[in-house]
């Protein structure tokens, strides 16, 4: 009988050793699982937040290409008006004092001002602030010298008004069109040299 109380003693530690090595073994499992699944987080949230950095950038230099371009366009309409505009003056002032008004030159001018006008808008919607804000006084201070030169026709052909007067006034517009035009100039080079 002792025999078989010490076989069945035996027989229960072995069995209580069993089951504590399986508990243990199953308790590092779960550990290591755990430590994996913490791993795995880790990693998928590093990949995402550098997914989303590239992304960020991406959106930057686009976001940087689609300023460039709407500041180029513009620049290049209003170009295109004060060209159209200069021509003007300098023929209005060789033609003989008392000759119509030439408004067909007038419409070209004035065609030309809203397509400038017109990229503006899309400047201003590109930004930032600053350049929104310099790209409308750009073209402000370009209405103003259409309309002075558009005054100096009047005044020739009328040929009853003091040309001087409206010349200086014209040489004050254009100052003032091409201290805008610098503005505008410094302002987007600054925007599109902003860091992402």
């Amino acid at each position: 009988m002792e025999a078989v109380l010490v076989a069945a003693v035996s027989v229960l530690g072995t069995v209580a050793g069993a089951v504590l090595t399986a508990v243990a073994a199953a308790r590092s499992e779960r550990r290591r699982d755990a430590a994996d699944q913490r791993e795995r987080e880790a990693q998928d949230e590093a990949i995402q937040h550098t997914q989303a950095y590239e992304r960020a950038l991406e959106h930057q230099r686009w976001r940087r290409e689609r300023r460039q371009a709407a500041y180029l366009a513009f620049l290049s309409a209003l170009g295109t008006a004060d060209r159209v505009n200069q021509e003007h003056f300098h023929t209005l002032q060789q033609t003989p004092q008392g000759a119509a008004v030439n408004e067909e030159r007038l419409r070209r001018i004035r065609h030309h001002f809203k397509e400038a006008e017109s990229a503006s808008h899309t400047v201003m919607l590109e930004g930032p602030e600053t350049i929104a804000e310099a790209a409308h006084t750009l073209v402000i201070r370009f209405s103003g010298l259409v309309q002075d030169v558009r005054e100096y026709a009047q005044v020739r052909a009328a040929a009853n008004g003091d040309l001087g007067e409206r010349t200086a006034s014209v040489h004050a517009a254009g100052m003032a069109f091409i201290a805008a035009h610098k503005d505008f100039l410094a302002a987007a080079r600054t925007a599109l040299d902003e860091p992402a």
